[in-house]
């Protein structure tokens, strides 16, 4: 695509879905009623849906129709052999699980692999990965590069795993209790940033010297290997499939929420090379997720699976979907929106901590953006700091997260630039007004996950 300043979508739009716009008066209203959580908004009380970009796309003509080309037989269904072989050709690993989505994948790898000793390492845990590990007993250490923990220093791949931290930590562990490494793909927690390939490749290597397992977390893979392509030398002229195939080829397996980069609204998968851990892991599959070939997917999720996974490495696609985020991403720094730079491939983290310095962190600054973000303009965004990643003390005192963000997940496929535009008019008001904002406190948490459920008050 030609460099415009005017970034087009590469679709026509076919069909529309009413957005209800609210008043200010109402959305205090309703977002009082969901006790100050945006998770408990019902989503008709929302006109623009940044909570997530997990299962929100806008699937093509082609995944509608391959939709009604679905086979829902029990066992062996053609639907199966489709999705089976998209995968295989983009992965290479020679099993294949489909599950009803990447927590499910999650929680049968994690589950079986962890238990009370064992450690997983990774660039940064996402909230589900770390809930599973932990419900298993087992450990979950984040090492990002120094880097990624500093929002507006710039660096090419701040979703980098620090290599000599890993070594270090396998060490220590003793590699025998290391149940995996775990290389997220892009780094979603650490503000949506990219790995590069020679990371990658590091982790590999120090994951054959000490015989340890390495997983690839790949729902956003298609948006890491654009990053990879423009961002690393000699890597220019390689397509971004054959970028995403030689991530793969470093791993022993990998878990894909498809709800991501596979364009659809419900689905994962998990792929090994071992047939050993396949054999017990697809056990365990038959028992809580469906029969091996069809996982807790119907036929129809599986074709689409099987189309969305080749037009996501589609060239015109991912120029717009990278440079559509950044687009609000510079604007809203332009306008002195203290952010993580660069900007990431699926969604724009705003520095909360340091937009809100009159809140302290035991406040949730991040928890409050949000709330003003959805009274303000109708926006959903979703807070990644110490809401969802915090932990207690022995004393009850807050531990908190090592940054205090909240992210703008943009949905494929599915807002306009008119729409973004309103967006960035919505932070021209947060920022005339964020001196007075206030913090929030926690009145009723889960165990886990709280981030879900949790109810609030306004300080």
């Amino acid at each position: 695509m030609e460099d415009f300043k005017t970034i087009i979508e590469p679709f026509r739009i076919k069909m529309v879905e009413q957005i209800q716009v609210s008043t200010k008066e109402q959305r205090k209203q309703y977002l009082k009623d969901a006790h100050y959580n945006t998770f408990l908004l019902d989503s008709e009380k929302v006109m623009i849906d940044f909570l997530t970009d997990s299962g929100t796309s806008a699937m093509s003509a082609n995944q509608w129709a391959g939709i009604m080309q679905g086979d829902e037989s029990y066992a062996g269904a053609s639907s199966w052999h489709k999705m089976r072989k998209a995968v295989y050709d983009l992965t290479g690993h020679e099993f294949m699980l489909p599950t009803h989505q990447g927590r499910a994948a999650e929680r049968i790898l994690y589950g079986y692999l962890g238990g009370v000793g064992k450690t997983f390492i990774s660039n940064t845990h996402f909230d589900t990965t770390r809930a599973n590990i932990e419900f298993s007993g087992a450990e979950a250490i984040d090492i990002p590069i120094e880097e990624g923990k500093l929002p507006e220093l710039y660096h090419p791949f701040k979703g980098n795993i620090d290599l000599l931290l890993l070594e270090k930590t396998i060490l220590e562990k003793g590699a025998e209790n290391v149940a995996g490494v775990i290389l997220t793909v892009t780094n979603n927690s650490g503000g949506g940033q990219p790995v590069s390939m020679e990371n990658a490749k590091g982790v590999a290597a120090i994951c054959k010297k000490y015989h340890v397992k390495y997983f690839l977390d790949c729902c956003r893979i298609a948006e890491n290997a654009y990053f990879i392509k423009h961002r690393e030398a000699g890597y220019e002229n390689k397509t971004y499939k054959e970028i995403a195939q030689e991530l793969f080829s470093l791993t022993d397996g990998s878990i894909m929420s498809a709800k991501k980069d596979a364009l659809v609204n419900m689905g994962g998968f998990l792929t090994l090379k071992d047939e050993t851990i396949a054999i017990a892991c697809k056990n365990l599959l038959i028992i809580t997720e469906g029969f091996s070939t069809y996982g807790g997917l119907s036929g129809r999720d599986m074709e689409a699976i099987a189309i969305g996974l080749k037009e996501v490495f589609e060239s015109d696609y991912l120029h717009y979907r990278i440079r559509s985020t950044a687009f609000l991403g510079e604007k809203l720094r332009a306008m002195g929106v203290p952010l993580m730079w660069p900007i990431g491939g699926h969604a724009v983290y705003i520095d909360a901590k340091a937009l809100y310095n009159q809140i302290p962190v035991n406040e949730y600054p991040g928890q409050a953006l949000v709330c003003e973000l959805y009274v303000t303009g109708g926006i959903r965004s979703c807070e990644i700091g110490s809401v969802m990643f915090g932990k207690y003390d022995e004393n009850k005192n807050l531990i908190p997260a090592s940054m205090e963000l909240v992210r703008l997940a943009i949905p494929r496929r599915v807002y306009t630039q008119s729409h973004i535009e309103y967006v960035i008019e919505v932070f021209e008001k947060i920022m005339q007004n964020k001196d007075v904002v206030k913090g929030i406190k926690i009145i009723e948490e889960p165990a886990f996950l709280r981030h879900f459920t949790s109810k609030f008050q306004q300080l």
